[in-house]
């Protein structure tokens, strides 16, 4: 998939693409009334998920006994049950010899306080000889996005990797533990030609609090979600399944934000958790990946760091506001030692939970973190370098 650059001025008072910007935004990092945050990251308790050596399972692929959380686990989602936080890493065993090259499973994990967790010794969602093995195997089944229907439905999307083409699944579960995999999520689009046999992930579907329980919501009569890593584009469906992207008036993907030449967004903007519908707008929280030489200049080339943008509650295709800074990048060891030396918070996890919002996030590829933000009492964003 090429990169799509929309055109960014960054003058003072100058409106771009419907969004003010300055470059006093650029300079500082205070956060605007419609952003999230700030998140702070516990003292004590991170990383909260690491590799273990001694958990084992007879992979139904390779039929063998394999350490598959034993290298990394990285990359979660995570949803409320039962009135307890349960999280879904991504890890990954010993074999091959570089991110990309080994095999991704999923791994369950659940806490009563969002911070300490116990987990299971299997994964719960994995490569498997069913429908889906042609798509799977022998990449894994990698990072996922979680939300719940009204009814207590979870519906994950994740990566498909065959380690030739990443593709968008769908799955859905009763209980986060017993899943059911309904393939590729745009196999049955009207415009499926243009994104089902090419390079697509990322999934962030819109949710919002009701009654004190995120859930998923409707925008304008249909369920809509954000996706892509090479920009923002979006999808509209009407079971939760079967998605239709969303096209420009020429019939091609229409990205919504670009990577920014100079932002710490430069290389990449990947979808992050599930999006939230507010009394502002609809946020979604996103990856960006600093490029080594059209970034920003404040932080290490490759960075991810965490950014903001807000949609138009009415026109989910609009923007009117975005971050030009993160408000969440590596600061910390165990987020800037692993797979990914360059430093990485890659964010994937949001869920309401006693009334402040818990993010989960990647620790350099290699672990899983948590920051908590507090609406009753908020604090700042990470500081700028």
């Amino acid at each position: 998939m090429k990169k799509r650059f929309l055109p960014v001025i960054m003058a003072m008072g100058i409106c771009v693409a419907g969004v003010l910007t300055s470059q006093a935004q650029h300079k500082t990092n205070k956060l605007p009334d419609w952003a999230f945050g700030g998140f702070v990251r516990p003292a004590g308790v991170n990383p909260v998920i690491s590799p273990r050596e001694n958990t084992t399972f007879l992979d139904p692929m390779s039929r063998k006994d394999v350490a598959w959380e034993s290298n990394d686990t990285f990359n979660p989602a995570a949803a409320v049950k039962d009135g307890e936080v349960v999280v879904l890493y991504r890890a990954e065993d010993k074999f091959g010899v570089k991110i990309g090259h080994r095999t991704s499973r999923l791994g369950y994990a659940v806490s009563k306080d969002g911070l300490s967790f116990t987990r299971k010794d299997k994964p719960v969602f994995y490569p498997a000889n069913d429908g889906q093995k042609d798509f799977e195997w022998p990449g894994g089944t990698e990072d996922p996005r979680v939300a719940v229907t009204e009814d207590g439905t979870y519906v994950m999307f994740y990566t498909q990797w065959n380690r030739k083409i990443a593709r968008l699944g769908v799955a859905t579960s009763k209980d986060l533990v017993h899943w059911e995999k309904h393939g590729q999520i745009f196999a049955k689009a009207k415009n499926a030609a243009l994104i089902v046999d090419k390079f697509h992930k990322s999934a962030s579907i819109v949710t919002t609090v009701k009654n004190d329980k995120q859930v998923i919501t409707k925008v304008n009569g249909k369920y809509w979600m954000y996706w892509g890593e090479n920009g923002v584009f979006g999808a509209t469906s009407d079971n939760l399944i079967d998605w239709e992207p969303v096209v420009d008036g020429n019939g091609a993907l229409k990205a919504f934000i670009s990577p920014r030449a100079g932002y710490f967004d430069s290389d990449l903007t990947e979808c992050g958790p599930p999006a939230v519908l507010t009394e502002k707008g609809i946020l979604l929280l996103y990856n960006g990946k600093n490029n080594p030489e059209r970034g920003d200049k404040r932080f290490n080339r490759g960075t991810y760091s965490a950014g903001q943008v807000l949609f138009d509650r009415n026109d989910p295709t609009k923007v009117i506001g975005r971050l030009d800074v993160p408000f969440l990048r590596p600061m910390e060891p165990f987020e800037k030692s692993g797979q990914y030396r360059d430093g990485t918070v890659f964010i994937e996890g949001l869920v309401y939970f006693g009334k402040k919002w818990y993010l989960y996030y990647g620790c350099a590829d290699s672990k899983v973190g948590v920051a908590v933000y507090d609406p009753a009492n908020p604090a700042q964003p990470d500081p700028l370098p």
